[in-house]
């Protein structure tokens, strides 16, 4: 698998890690504690599967960033959280701040 490969499947469990520390409850819910510590760790050991390929730059760019964006997404479609059009407006600036880094500033890759 490519480094965008393992980038991608990293930001879907970053996504569920975040999802489930939500529904955790301050970890005092079993499964979504277990979410969490699958989520996350498989989070991190994607990451540094994709920095095999990837820079750091660009591949911490695209994770933070379209982590958040992600994550934001979710938290408006499953737990009804605000997104305002200032807020979806900075998230598109994160998501449009990646696309810079890849493309003049992101090195190779």
């Amino acid at each position: 698998m490519s480094g965008w490969g393992y980038l991608a499947l990293a930001l879907i469990f970053e996504v569920v890690g975040a999802v489930s520390l939500k529904a955790s409850g301050g970890f005092t819910r079993f499964w979504p504690t277990v979410g969490v510590v699958v989520g996350y760790g498989l989070t991190f050991y994607l990451v540094a599967l994709s920095l095999r390929d990837l820079p750091l730059s660009l591949a911490y760019a695209v994770w933070a960033g379209g982590g958040t964006a992600l994550v934001a997404l979710a938290g408006w479609l499953l737990y009804r959280e605000a997104l305002t059009g200032m807020a979806a407006l900075g998230l598109a600036l994160v998501v449009i701040g990646i696309f810079l880094i890849k493309g003049f500033g992101g090195g190779e890759g």
